[in-house]
């Protein structure tokens, strides 16, 4: 598929979905319309599966067309049962199948209902009840639980609801996946361009779930410097995936870890990963509060990548000094502000020799009282803080504060100093937001691997340097962007306005001239 046939591909969904949400908030017809894709995607990864096991067999049968009721059918249908669950994690019935619901509803045959909300229901039911007793259950399990189908939202009557869900899953239908001839990639750019399109159009609560496309691609390109291969990558906040999904695209990662604790949106992670082709056995995405009920406390990985949600509140609980994530540092992030809390969370959970790239509140750099203990305990005691990078403000959705990237590794090879970069003016201002092109993001990662020292722009920073600092990181106390105002030439000026007064005057005096003329003064 070409950049054209992708980006037409994109255009079509997002009119698919603008059109038909009527007068329901974006985000809320948001879980409808990348559920029903992600139904969509399972049913013609089945459909070509089977068909595939079919055709392999020796039947000259299309996989829609079984008779699931007659003997033959059924043995069919066991048989590809058979085949596909344990690599595909789930198994759908021909009748089940996007297309033939699809058709379903659209019909208005004499005599044929096309009422098709129960039936829909049922199957997305049977979709994760398939799964029961095999590998993929923890995958599916209320993977469809956001598609209320009874929800007045939806429409007033049964009958509204009904020809609402039939019209997007009827313009659904009419567009070809064709699994066959590309990568799932391009489904799944599609899907998360779905995703960016609706938190940029509705605002900080959606924003909540993505990490802007070029901020994903820097902390991408840091944590897969000079790698083309990661066993792990591990997000604890980690939203819809994107994050991870984006590091796939730098490396080729074996497994993907990831906590949410948001519902809805850690359904949406799943259907991401296996939408992006990722097999069920190689995510592990677990509902819960990472800092309270952290998932994954038996595991370290190579590399981290996180967006946590800027200064959240936490319970700073003083159990949690007995906690190993955060007993040594003596102090616990403040209740207001678990910033400091995350971080520590990550360090826990980074490999000896991992790396791990964060995204903060400029505040992080320079508060005082515990942050200021564990900032220093972590550059002072651990020297794990490799790099600070300043982003422009305005490149997030829902919030306009100015925003940082930490980088940090347990065993770093540039051990004597801190990198620090100024980025905050490489950008390019579009419409309300601002944008980092693939110029700026290219300038950033490339100073980072190469630790180069530019005017203006990064300093590398002696551990005693930032120690005479008192461990204040705020960016500016390190690369001086300072630029001189050109020196005044006073004389020129001077003349400058004298000619100008000598010009008012002569056109003064001409004025005078015509107004004599027209009889306007004496």
């Amino acid at each position: 598929m070409s950049e054209e046939q992708k980006r037409q591909l994109q255009q079509q969904l997002w009119n698919i979905a603008n059109t038909l949400r009527g007068k329901m908030d974006a985000d809320e017809f948001r879980d409808y319309i990348l559920g029903f894709i992600f139904y969509k995607y399972l049913s013609e990864k089945i459909h070509f599966t089977a068909n595939k096991i079919l055709s392999d067999s020796g039947e000259d049968i299309d996989y829609t067309n079984v008779d699931e009721n007659s003997e033959s059918g059924k043995e069919i249908v066991n048989a590809i049962y058979e085949e596909v669950v344990e690599d595909l994690g789930y198994f759908l019935k021909p009748s089940e199948l996007f297309s033939n619901i699809a058709k379903k509803g659209h019909q208005k045959e004499e005599g044929k209902s096309n009422f098709i909300l129960p039936e829909l229901s049922k199957i997305l039911t049977n979709i994760e009840q398939s799964t029961l007793g095999t590998n993929s259950e923890d995958d599916f399990e209320g993977l469809f639980d956001d598609l209320d189908l009874t929800s007045a939202k939806l429409g007033r009557t049964e009958d509204e609801k009904n020809t609402l869900i039939s019209k997007v899953l009827y313009h659904l239908d009419d567009i070809d996946f064709n699994l066959s001839d590309t990568n799932a990639d391009v489904l799944g750019d599609a899907y998360e361009y779905l995703i960016a399109q609706f938190a940029s159009g509705a605002g900080k609560k959606a924003g909540e779930f993505y990490t802007p496309q070029q901020v994903s691609t820097i902390l991408a390109r840091i944590v897969t410097s000079r790698k083309s291969q990661l066993k792990s990558v591990y997000d604890p906040t980690c939203g819809s995936g994107s994050l991870l999904l984006r590091v796939a695209r730098e490396a080729k990662v074996s497994d993907f870890y990831g906590q949410e604790m948001n519902r809805t949106t850690y359904n949406l992670a799943r259907m991401n990963m296996i939408l992006h082709g990722v097999n069920y056995s190689n995510f592990d995405i677990r509902q819960e509060d990472t800092l309270e009920k952290p998932q994954h406390l038996d595991k370290t990985f190579d590399a981290i990548v996180a967006n946590p949600p800027f200064s959240a509140k936490w319970s700073a609980n003083e159990l949690h000094l007995l906690d190993e994530r955060f007993s040594q540092y003596g102090k616990l992030a403040p209740s207001s502000k678990a910033d400091f809390a995350f971080i520590q969370h990550m360090i826990h959970h980074l490999d000896e020799n991992g790396i791990m790239a964060v995204v903060m509140p400029h505040g992080v750099l320079f508060r005082g009282a515990a942050e200021l203990v564990i900032r220093k305990y972590l550059i002072k005691e651990k020297n794990y803080l490799d790099a600070v990078i300043g982003l422009p403000a305005n490149i997030f959705f829902g919030t306009s504060i100015p925003t940082c990237i930490l980088i940090f590794k347990k065993c770093r090879e540039a051990d004597e100093d801190i990198l620090f970069i100024d980025a905050s003016k490489e950008f390019e201002k579009q419409k309300n937001q601002n944008v980092l092109l693939n110029e700026h993001i290219d300038k950033i990662v490339d100073t980072y691997q190469n630790r180069t020292v530019i005017e203006k722009f990064s300093h590398k920073a002696t551990l005693q340097e930032v120690a005479d600092n008192d461990y204040n990181l705020n960016i500016p106390r390190y690369v001086d962007t300072f630029e001189e105002e050109e020196e005044i030439d006073i004389q020129a000026v001077m003349a400058e306005i004298k000619e100008l007064e000598a010009k008012r005057s002569q056109l003064d005096s001409e004025i005078e001239v015509y107004l004599k003329e027209l009889g306007l003064v004496s």
